[in-house]
């Protein structure tokens, strides 16, 4: 396919970019920094003239394409003031979304977040592992951006019914040079219970945008895409009875197994995660 990725010089794009390319795919780069090269595009995602333009066509870069992957965003809360992170965000990811329909574009796959699930989970979570299956739980400025998102993307694709979008609500993205962070957190269960001791691989991240332009039916969906484990040694069944105590554990888990559910990912996209900090820390890296 012919894929544009917005973003793509971000942490999770640059995998993302490199993942689509070595599978055979077209790609170009819609990011407003990154360094110049054939495969980048600098356009300011902001501008909707400049999007719809970028979408429909670029001289001596390309005639349209056949996907849009939309990661470019401010990509966590507290890193501009709110209202920046709202009308970036948000006016961004419309003007993707409506570009994308004007050039005929029926394939989408974005960055939603785990944020949409009710992190920091300073209030409990309903159950454990937490899924899809529960309303959104926005508790900053950045996350009610991720759900007004993927309140756009079903009615657009109420208005088109051959409108494909696939929101992935991906944990905490990680490069295999963080990992070295981990076995820190293991002395306090506190540290990451913001996220439920989630993360993923920016690799596995890569493949899960991957699986999902090739197996996403028309319609919307959302998806928790983390990694099959936790940041932790300690077991998962264990942190839950520390840290939230009053929340029931729905069903048995594995040793250090995650509790961002990703069984929905993997039944529905094929989704597989191959890479675990663990790995890396075996081979001493």
């Amino acid at each position: 396919m012919k894929i544009a990725v917005t973003g793509g010089s971000g942490k999770l794009g640059r995998s993302v970019v490199r993942r689509l390319n070595d599978e055979g795919h077209e790609v170009l780069n819609l990011d407003r920094a990154g360094e110049r090269s054939p495969g980048l595009v600098l356009v300011d995602l902001k501008d909707y003239g400049q999007v719809v333009d970028a979408l429909l066509g670029i001289d001596d870069r390309h005639t349209g394409f056949d996907a849009v992957v939309h990661l470019g965003a401010i990509p966590a809360p507290g890193i501009v003031p709110d209202v920046a992170t709202f009308h970036n965000n948000m006016l961004s990811t419309y003007n993707v979304f409506q570009a994308a329909r004007r050039a005929g574009i029926k394939k989408l796959v974005y960055a939603s977040s785990e944020t949409v699930l009710g992190l920091p989970f300073d209030i409990d979570p309903p159950y454990i592992p937490v899924d899809e299956e529960y309303p959104a739980r926005p508790e900053s400025t950045y996350s009610l951006v991720k759900h007004l998102e993927e309140q756009m993307a079903i009615q657009l694709t109420r208005w088109d019914p051959q409108l494909s979008i696939t929101a992935l609500r991906f944990s905490n993205v990680m490069d295999p040079e963080d990992y070295a962070a981990f076995p820190a957190f293991d002395h306090d269960a506190a540290l990451r219970k913001w996220n439920l001791w989630g993360y993923i691989d920016g690799r596995d991240g890569a493949q899960a945008v991957l699986r999902a332009l090739e197996n996403a039916k028309p319609g919307f969906e959302t998806f928790i895409i983390a990694a099959a484990d936790t940041v932790m040694s300690r077991s998962s069944a264990e942190l839950v009875a520390e840290v939230f105590p009053g929340v029931e554990l729905v069903k048995e888990v594995g040793e250090r197994e995650t509790l961002l559910s990703i069984d929905k990912a993997r039944r529905m996209l094929g989704y597989a995660p191959e890479h675990s900090w663990r790995d890396h820390a075996e081979a001493g890296g």
